[in-house]
């Protein structure tokens, strides 16, 4: 089979297009052949090497732990999957990915694929979409009728968090670039702020009750954003190299989200998919065999918009 691969860390050209044996699923795993891999930012990071500690790949590592697919093969113990199952998941990330036309994926980590939607676009569901769902509700505990701030909507995971957020009744404030805006705001966010000509902490009128950060601000931004959280509020934030800061004094607490794999929660949000409550974006489709390009177009900072990767066409 075709698969990409990194044999050593370092930048976008360290990736091969390349010739790999097809892997064999091992009790509790399945194999899958692949629709779609969405493309993450930690992938960079992940290739680059600047994540090694906390996600130790083993060498040569194929990337792409978001994957759409169709169950190919079935190993011992597995229970509730079949040849010809339709399903997404998040992938372990010190595993190899789905940049390939087969993946190795653990039974536990699969949810039934939405139906109303293109499989192949279904694979920019899962991290980002279990990312906002932790965020807002299991590390947040965000209720119904709070004011809810959210930096960086207009990204992939921000997308979502505005959805989940004004479904669960929260009034959404919201940061984005014109660019963005619209989508924003068609995502259900009830004010957005321009963070490229506003000064944001100074157009905040109200307190909120959570502050969602999912954009690379300065630390001195994200301080003055807490300054902006109602006492006894909750700060998180996405951002690994920047740990999320609280104020003790005022009762608001800080977590910084790590996303982990949970089905039932990837279930649901498949279901909202369906019922045509949550909406996927994908804004381009490329080819494997170009996956070195979208690397290269990520770590200059030029991606814009959500990517998944196909495999090349026989």
């Amino acid at each position: 089979m075709k698969a990409v691969r990194f044999h050593q860390y370092g930048g976008p050209d360290e990736l091969r297009y390349e010739d790999v044996e097809v892997p064999e699923p091992g009790a509790g795993e399945v194999r899958i052949r692949v629709a779609g891999a969405a493309f993450n930012p930690a992938d960079n990071g992940i290739r680059s090497g600047n994540l090694r500690e906390a996600i130790p790949v083993t060498l040569p590592h194929t990337p792409g732990y978001d994957v759409s697919g169709t169950v190919d093969a079935v190993g011992a113990g597995v229970d509730g999957l079949a040849v010809g199952d339709a399903v997404i998941g998040f992938l372990p990330m010190v595993a190899d990915g789905a940049d390939a036309e087969y993946v190795i994926a653990p039974a536990g980590a699969l949810a039934a694929a939405p139906t109303s939607i293109p499989l192949v676009d279904a694979a920019a569901l899962p991290s980002v979409g279990l990312t906002a769902w932790q965020a807002l509700f299991d590390d947040a505990a965000l209720e119904a009728s709070q004011r809810v701030l959210i930096s960086g909507a207009g990204g992939a995971v921000g997308g979502y968090a505005v959805q989940l957020a004004k479904q669960a009744g929260a009034y959404v404030l919201a940061t984005a670039s014109p660019r963005s805006r619209d989508a924003v705001i068609a995502a259900g966010a009830d004010a957005v702020i321009d963070h490229t000509s506003t000064d944001v902490v100074g157009a905040i009128q109200d307190p909120v009750d959570v502050l969602l950060n999912l954009a690379p601000i300065s630390p001195d931004e994200f301080r003055a954003l807490v300054g902006r959280v109602r006492d006894g509020g909750v700060v998180v934030s996405s951002t690994a190299w920047m740990p999320a800061p609280g104020d003790e004094d005022r009762g608001v607490r800080a977590v910084d989200v790590f996303v982990r794999s949970d089905v039932a929660q990837l279930t649901e949000l498949v279901a909202r998919v369906d019922r045509g409550e949550l909406r996927v974006q994908v804004d381009r489709r490329i080819p494997l065999s170009e996956v070195a390009a979208l690397h290269a177009e990520a770590a200059s900072g030029e991606l814009r918009g959500k990517v998944v990767v196909v495999p090349d066409a026989d």
